[in-house]
Order: C-alpha cells, then sequence, then structure tokens
C-alpha cells in the first residue's frame, strides 16, 4: 500500500475516543473505540497510541508506512503546541497529545479542534462541498462549533476561535459550566449539564405534576439520579414536563445558534454530537422554530451532519490531510 495513501484519525471526546485508519479520500479501513481513560493525563496519549496500533495490526498495515495522525480532541488547546489545556471534560490542567504520539508512533502528527475538524470534515467529505461560509455544531457531552467563513476555517492563535458552548446564554448565572465559569451554553444544553438543568428547572414547576411525570419516575423520584436519556425517553412518550423541559432547552439552542449566525453568516449549519443525533428531532425542530426570533442574519439551513458518529474521526482525517504535508 503507498504510503501516501493511509492515514490514522483519532477523535477524542469528552466521554468516547475513536480511532479509525483511513485512505485520503475518507473511506475507513478500520475503526474502534473505547470510554476515554482518565486515569491520567498521560494515559490518554497512551490509549490513542495503543488503538492506533491494534487496528494497523489488525489490519496488516505499517503504522510507519502511514503519513501521519490527525487528532481531533475536545478543547481547550493550544494547536501548535500539540496539548490540551485545561480541557473542560478532563480533570488535567495539561493533557500533551502529538508529542507522545509522534514520538511513539514515529510518524508526524497534528491537533485540532473536534468541532473544528468536523467542520473541515464536512468541507471536505460532507454536506459542506463546495461551500464557502458554513458552520458545524455539535451538542454532545459538551457545546462546540466549527466556521469556515470566506473559504478559511476559523482558527485564532491557538485554536480555539469556535468556543461557542462558552458563550453566555443566561447573565444570572444560575447554572456553572465544566469550565468554572458560569451562565454559558453547555452549562445548561449539553449532556453532561442537562440534568443540572432539569434539577433546576423542576424547583420552579407545579409539583404536583413533577411528582406525577414519567421523568421523575423513570429516577426512581430520587433527582441525583436524573439524566439526559431519561428526559428525552420521557419526552419522546409525550410527558407533559419532559416535553415543556425539551422545549425550554430548545429556545436556549436556538438562542446559540442564533449567536452562530449572527457571528460567521452561514449558508449551512450541520449539527452532530450524540444528543442531537439520538434525539434529532427533539433537538432540531425547537431551533429551526424559533432560532429567527433571535438571529439578525439570513437563516440558513440547518440540518443534522449526515456523517453521523463519525464526524469527528473525518475532521480528523481532514486534518491530517491539510496540515502534515
Amino acid at each position: 500500500m503507498a504510503k501516501d495513501e493511509h492515514w490514522i484519525g483519532i477523535d477524542l471526546g469528552g466521554t468516547w475516543v475513536r480511532v479509525a485508519v483511513s485512505d485520503k479520500s475518507g473511506h475507513f479501513i478500520a475503526k474502534t473505540s473505547e470510554k476515554v481513560d482518565k486515569s491520567s493525563a498521560k494515559a490518554i496519549s497512551d490509549q490513542m497510541i495503543r488503538l492506533s496500533r491494534f487496528l494497523c495490526s489488525k489490519h496488516d498495515l505499517g503504522i510507519k508506512s502511514l503519513n501521519g495522525v490527525g487528532v481531533a480532541a475536545t478543547g481547550p488547546l493550544i494547536q501548535k503546541e500539540g496539548i490540551l489545556l485545561h480541557p473542560t471534560a478532563m480533570p488535567f490542567d495539561c493533557v500533551p497529545i502529538t508529542q507522545p504520539i509522534s514520538e511513539e508512533l514515529g510518524i508526524p502528527s497534528c491537533l485540532i479542534n473536534d468541532a473544528a475538524g468536523a467542520a473541515l470534515g464536512e468541507k471536505m467529505f460532507g454536506a459542506a462541498k463546495g461551500l464557502d461560509n458554513y458552520a458545524y455544531v455539535t451538542i454532545s457531552t459538551g457545546i462546540g462549533c466549527g466556521a469556515i467563513v470566506n473559504g478559511t476555517l476559523l482558527l485564532g492563535k491557538d485554536g480555539n476561535a469556535h468556543e461557542v458552548g462558552h458563550i453566555v446564554i443566561d447573565y444570572e448565572g444560575r447554572l456553572k459550566c465544566g469550565c468554572g465559569k458560569r451562565g454559558h451554553w453547555e452549562a445548561y444544553c449539553s449532556g453532561s449539564n442537562i440534568p443540572n438543568f432539569i434539577r433546576m428547572r423542576l424547583k420552579d414547576m407545579p409539583q404536583k405534576k413533577v411528582r406525577e411525570s414519567l421523568l421523575l419516575r423513570k429516577a426512581g423520584g430520587d433527582l441525583s439520579r436524573l439524566s439526559t436519556i431519561d428526559l428525552f425517553a420521557a419526552a419522546g412518550k409525550a410527558d407533559y414536563i419532559s416535553k415543556r423541559l425539551v422545549e425550554e432547552i430548545g429556545l436556549l439552542n436556538a438562542i446559540g445558534f442564533a449567536n452562530v449566525i449572527n457571528a460567521y453568516d452561514p449558508s449551512l449549519i450541520t449539527v452532530g454530537g450524540t444528543v442531537t443525533l439520538k434525539n434529532t428531532a427533539m433537538i432540531l425542530n425547537p431551533i429551526r422554530r424559533q432560532v429567527k426570533c433571535f438571529a439578525l442574519n439570513r437563516i440558513p439551513k440547518i440540518k443534522v451532519t449526515r456523517l453521523g458518529d463519525d464526524v469527528g474521526l473525518y475532521g480528523a482525517i481532514a486534518a491530517a490531510l491539510t496540515y502534515i504535508s
């Protein structure tokens, strides 16, 4: 197999790490995934290295015959240094990425924010082909965005120009974000923080309806056991309280999307992430219905990514193809 045809792509999220071997056309030869090993900062790069070696060994590929490794990771990060810096989904001050990967595997590597990488992946392999103004939004463990404006992927000085999950949607700051700040979009609408929003709002709702709700029954009456999965499952069964909460989350998401539209003026927004992909109609319909109430710019098409769960992997491969010569 020719050296210029195969790459490793790694999608490092807040919960899962996914690894794939791909050719330059975005065809995956093999892929695998595991929950992120957060036992130490070093364990994270060790895990990515081990999974890369496993895939190459399983499919009889020599790692050193490959062109390189692209890593699309949850941020914040310092792209040029190849490190995550105080990542919101990991309990470490610094997580080295590119140096240990390159040293251990003997091939070049690069790092990009996962949502920015996904935007690059959509541009190269997905729905944004041929578009000069485009944005990708992920609603998953966290909330992120990647934006291409006038044909250029926006990065910023450290590679964090698109951290829209940390825009403020509540100036009262009632909920604390994983980053430690208050009032951020991610603190209210991300998969990891929706349970906090539920608990906050249930206190203000008619308590008789709360006690009777399917949502509370699913949690065994224990507010500490409420989950994002339970919320959408109960809303899907027409539970009054759950449907109301989903609509409120949809309103907050519409404000977040309006900020993306006002900032980047895209002609298309694709949406991914576990929360979106598992609850597409309940996430997208409220956004499409209400975003016009908050956006100044003309509303673009808003649709789910056709790259599905693999959008981060496509982003990692696209980053490798773009930044490793």
